[in-house]
């Protein structure tokens, strides 16, 4: 098990990994080093302790802007 900072809510040292999100998939959490603490069920960065809600933003809109500009390509390259 890898080594993860308590978890800022309650000071449990019971983290664990996150595997899948919603947001990012399986890629996601593994880039910002989500975890989630087993006592209180808080998300966060497990090398900072904080909230991952900022990288979270920043990796979906980028996400969404390669989504889109490899859409427009394709719709490009079909004309």
């Amino acid at each position: 098990m890898a080594d993860y900072v308590p978890c800022p809510k309650c000071s449990s040292n019971k983290i664990q990994s996150v595997g899948f999100t919603w947001w990012g998939g399986i890629i996601g959490p593994k880039i910002l080093s989500h975890v989630k603490c087993q006592d209180c069920g808080t998300t966060f960065n497990g090398k900072t302790g904080k909230s991952n809600t900022t990288g979270i933003i920043i990796y979906s809109v980028v996400v969404f802007v390669i989504a889109f500009a490899i859409f427009f390509a394709l719709a490009l390259a079909a004309n």
